[in-house]
């Protein structure tokens, strides 16, 4: 399962203890918040992307959404979505559970200006049932690296 890469991963880091594990689905922005306690907007959503022969894993508020002149002025492509069938193959993560840590290689890791509003965000673990609490901070060391800051989304008017 891909939460005990996380695990092992996060065991590593000495922050294993700090993930949070759920008796009910985490694997929308909304079931995450209530799982959590807390805004949706601070849910960190990870979203996957077909760049070349790469992934690109778009990290963002969970109010924000993605701007497609921004997305293609930033990575020279149209935004286009992994299939949910082909997340788990490429990133190592199953959609519902998707985040920047333990991810296969030919992942790359890009943290959305939309979460600087932010102190504490949540991202899964790994499963549909996970998040782990993390500054920004300590999200920009703990995702794959290397990490890099992108401003991508659009917020709610």
């Amino acid at each position: 399962m891909a939460i005990e890469k996380v695990r092992a991963y996060f065991r590593e880091l000495g922050i294993e203890e700090r993930i949070l594990e759920f008796d009910t689905s985490s694997a929308t922005v909304e079931l995450a918040a209530a799982a959590v306690g807390c805004e949706p907007e601070r849910i960190a959503k990870t979203l996957s992307f077909k760049v070349g022969d790469r992934v690109a894993l778009v990290v963002a508020a969970g109010d924000a959404r993605i701007d497609n002149p921004k997305f293609k002025a930033t990575f020279h492509t149209k935004a286009k979505m992994l299939k949910a069938d082909e997340a788990e193959n490429l990133i190592g993560h199953a959609v519902g559970g998707v985040c920047p840590f333990a991810v296969n290689d030919g992942c790359d890791v890009y943290l959305d200006e939309s979460l600087r509003r932010f102190e504490t965000v949540y991202p899964a673990c790994g499963s549909a049932n996970s998040a782990i609490g993390l500054t920004l901070d300590e999200l920009e060391r703990y995702a794959a690296q290397p990490v890099r800051w992108v401003n991508v989304c659009k917020l709610p008017a």
